[in-house]
């Protein structure tokens, strides 16, 4: 899931707009946008964020 495709598949199975799934992450729309095209870079409290948002934890995300 390193990848920014990872990060849309994240959000894609709901449907879910970059702006829906950043706020239920707890981030920035414009973050997540960078995320998945690879222009910033994750770091651990943003995976945390990004496993909770679909109810994940941060094992089955990292898969």
């Amino acid at each position: 899931m390193a990848s920014g495709s990872g990060i849309c598949r994240l959000r894609q199975p709901k449907c879910r707009s970059q702006e829906e799934f950043a706020h239920e992450a707890g981030l920035h729309w414009t973050y997540v946008s960078d995320l998945e095209r690879g222009a910033r870079n994750l770091t651990i409290t943003v995976v945390n964020k990004l496993a909770a948002a679909p109810g994940l934890t941060v094992g089955k995300l990292l898969e």
